[in-house]
């Protein structure tokens, strides 16, 4: 019997855009590496037709958004199969789409998404599946009781018995209330349910008014649900799925120790972030490894062989890459990059904690370093509603601007898993500066190591496992867990300045062992170890 795995988002390719960011790709990456390694697990989500909101930016980096509708007839299969939960007094409908994932080694995963777009439906209750992260706190308490409890029900019509839950964040924690109502007891549902949680950003901890969580679910919300989320007044999600779950585990070393300051009394696992290597390697990457590291694509363990490329071949594919992205770049932002200067990526969700513009706080410092040396690519969206967000991308714009005569900087549009691969593939140097402890794991960064690019990068997430400063990569700073804009940008342009640039432009060879390096550390941060991690805790689930 299979483990369930529900998530609010599950990002499984561009064209299919129902997810945001970090947290849809890793789960899209999740269900991938569980059927490369033939792991009895299905995937439940919701259909969004709008999708998060295809991102616009004007000449001075305003944000906007269009919802072009998604038909899924386009990316996924209709089961047939139709849910009906008790709502508002009535009735809300939902049906059930499909998509069956290949394993690199002949297994397969299947991921349902619930659709509420049925003429049965009330106009309010068809537009709980309109939009991701959209609507009011009473919109998105319906979302995460039809995610949760319509997932569960959506899998018994389906015919599924499952051995365990697996909850990506407190938006599903509901499933867990309707496994009680089918016979689970406390106990059964402790041993049989994982609670992963990513961040400590209190965005990513759900709270709603109880009044609303009690009327959505009715006599399913047990008479202890206050107790266990500890608040009388606001439900919060994830204290509620960590109070009923048995195992619990965060995305690095770093973030599972600022989770259990979070959550005092639980012990939290750590379970390290891995990306999906056949998805977020380039096509001239795969080429080289193709050619060099035998079997990494049912074994992504032997890219700790990467170290004996050749240097001309991986010169030849990093070139191809690089050209990859100058095209993307030139097309869609008329910007012209430089064969010969050092391009530096930043491309992920602009939160405020990220400090997208960190990097243009000393402009004359910045023309100083890298006048004629250096270049840069972004890309990333706002939260239509995170008016921070925008203003950060307004900065970054503005800082782009102020240097363009010295420093090409590019913005790409409507950032996407598309756009990501070009980036964490094309670029040279892999930038990310968060507020430490901030930014649980990022895979961004792992993913532009695997294609042969070194991160430079605060030590955060999972590059404190991963940084041998100088060798495969470079630290930001030292590991400050205080917010102090003016030091952090100091250590980035110290490190850019004398370290970074010196070796680029003028000791190629230790360039190329860096790259290699680079690639030799992704070994340990791909969805195939990762998904090894996480059965250590799906074999103790009964039955399994």
């Amino acid at each position: 019997m299979p483990v369930a795995y529900l998530s609010a988002e599950i990002g499984l390719h561009s064209d299919l855009h129902t997810y945001s960011g970090g947290l849809g790709v890793l789960a899209g990456d999740h269900v991938k590496s569980a059927a490369d390694a033939s792991i009895d697990l299905v995937g439940v989500s919701l259909l969004y037709r709008q999708g998060y909101g295809r991102q616009h930016l004007d000449p001075s980096g305003n944000q906007t958004e269009t919802y072009p509708e998604i038909d899924p007839n386009d990316h996924l299969q209709d089961t047939g199969i139709e849910i009906r939960l008790p709502l508002d007094g009535g009735a809300l409908h939902a049906k059930v789409w499909s998509t069956d994932l290949p394993g690199a080694s002949g297994g397969s995963v299947t991921v349902y998404f619930l659709d509420t777009r049925d003429e049965r439906n009330t106009p309010e209750h068809a537009r709980l599946g309109d939009r991701l992260y959209g609507g009011d706190h009473l919109m998105r308490i319906r979302q995460e009781y039809l995610l949760g409890v319509g997932g569960v029900r959506a899998l018994d019509a389906l015919g599924i018995t499952v051995d365990g839950l697996h909850l990506n964040e407190g938006h599903c924690t509901f499933a867990a209330f309707e496994m009680l109502r089918r016979g689970w007891s406390r106990d059964e549902l402790a041993e049989r349910t994982l609670f992963t949680t990513h961040t400590p950003v209190p965005a990513g901890h759900d709270r709603f008014p109880w009044t609303d969580v009690e009327a959505v679910l009715g006599d399913l919300l047990p008479s202890d649900a206050k107790a266990l989320s500890g608040d009388d007044v606001t439900c919060s999600m994830s204290h509620l799925g960590i109070a009923l779950a048995g195992t619990v585990n965060a995305v690095s070393k770093l973030n599972a120790e600022v989770a259990m300051t979070m959550f005092p009394h639980v012990k939290i696992h750590p379970i390290t972030n891995g990306v999906h290597h056949l998805t977020w390697t380039g096509k001239a990457t795969a080429d080289l490894f193709d050619a060099h590291v035998s079997g990494w694509r049912t074994d992504p363990h032997t890219l700790h062989s990467a170290a004996n490329i050749p240097t001309d071949a991986l010169r030849t594919s990093r070139e191809q890459n690089r050209a990859a992205l100058r095209d993307l770049v030139l097309t869609s932002t008329g910007v012209t990059l430089h064969a010969d200067r050092l391009t530096i990526g930043f491309a992920r969700r602009f939160a405020t904690y990220k400090r997208a513009n960190l990097v243009f706080s000393d402009l004359d410092r910045l023309r100083r370093i890298g006048r004629g040396k250096i270049q840069f690519v972004f890309s990333g969206k706002a939260h239509p509603k995170d008016e921070g967000g925008k203003d950060l991308i307004r900065s970054v714009f503005e800082g782009a601007e102020a240097v363009a005569d010295d420093i090409p900087v590019a913005f790409i549009e409507d950032y996407s898993m598309a756009t990501g691969l070009a980036m964490t593939s094309g670029v040279d140097v892999w930038l990310n500066n968060p507020i430490r402890p901030m930014e649980a794991s990022g895979t961004s960064g792992m993913k532009a190591a695997m294609n042969g690019v070194p991160n430079l990068s605060i030590l955060d997430g999972w590059w404190p496992e991963a940084c041998v400063h100088g060798v495969n990569g470079w630290a930001i700073g030292a590991q400050e867990d205080d917010r102090d804009d003016a030091r952090d940008v100091d250590a980035l342009y110290t490190v850019l300045e004398h370290e970074v640039l010196p070796m680029w432009m003028g000791n190629r060879e230790a360039w190329d062992d860096v790259m290699r390096h680079a690639m030799v550390a992704s070994a340990g941060f791909t969805g195939h170890r990762m998904i090894q991690d996480y059965m250590h805790f799906y074999g103790q689930f009964r039955g399994s």
